[in-house]
């Protein structure tokens, strides 16, 4: 999204170009030099990431009721060139270890703690992000009975829809979200929608460089954040204009 923006703008000044319009012409190259050095600089994705994460940049002390469901959302996964062996991707590591330290912590206060692991073959690896996720659980000591898998979900949409009737039959008294720190205000968005009140907590917290050239890293985090919001402004318009189905619709199995 931030490499189509600044196509966009510099298509516009050559395009003003063409046809003599020199003043419109240069306020767009401008503006294309402008946002190329406020993203790629980190003045802009600083700007955006701290509106995003700022809600959730302190974990909140839980208080774990007799049954609890902690639900997992899913990044990604990799496969290894030499062995073909699918994993998780290095942005799913802070969520998985958050996931299975508050599963550590449920259990522990003697509640009754499941695991919802919510993603399906998004990358198309052959195997969904759930079953990748759960395995990598099971080794770090989750019990194989307090696992449950959403395997079909393909985006945070679907995560929402189809996590929502694994809790209206295990009845949580206390759900928890997690996710990535700049993720959580579309996802908990998302799970409000189908009627599901989680406590967001975050599995890793992103942090902007200040170089004095651009950088791509800084470009990469620009799109990241622009992509939350846009999902986040889909969202609302979808529902001013009645295009989002009910929870009692999107929420079947």
């Amino acid at each position: 999204m931030t490499i189509l923006l600044l196509l966009v703008l510099w298509f516009m000044g050559y395009g003003f170009g063409r046809f003599g319009w020199r003043r419109c012409q240069w306020s767009f190259y401008g503006l294309t030099l402008l946002f190329l050095l406020a993203a790629g600089c980190g003045p802009l994705p600083a700007w955006l990431l701290s509106r995003l994460q700022a809600p959730y940049a302190t974990r909140p002390d839980i208080s774990w009721a007799p049954r609890n469901a902690i639900v997992l959302l899913g990044a990604g996964t990799s496969r290894v060139a030499v062995t073909e062996q699918v994993e998780p991707t290095l942005f799913a590591d802070g969520r998985i270890i958050e996931a299975y330290t508050l599963y550590r912590s449920c259990r522990e206060s003697g509640g009754d703690c499941k695991l919802v692991v919510s993603g399906g073959d998004a990358f198309r690896n052959g195997v969904p992000e759930a079953v990748v996720y759960a395995a990598v659980l099971e080794r770090l000591g989750v019990a194989h009975t307090d696992l449950t898998l959403e395997s079909r979900s393909v985006n945070t949409w679907q995560n929402a829809q189809f996590v929502r009737p694994i809790l209206a039959a295990y009845a949580p008294q206390r759900v928890v979200l997690v996710s990535s720190a700049v993720h959580l205000n579309r996802a908990r968005a998302y799970f409000v929608h189908f009627g599901v009140d989680a406590m967001p907590v975050r599995g890793d917290y992103v942090d902007v460089r200040m170089p004095w050239v651009p950088n791509s890293g800084n470009l990469a985090l620009t799109d990241i954040a622009l992509h939350e919001y846009f999902g986040v402004l889909t969202y609302h318009i979808y529902n001013r204009m009645g295009w989002n189905a009910p929870p009692s619709r999107n929420g079947a199995p």
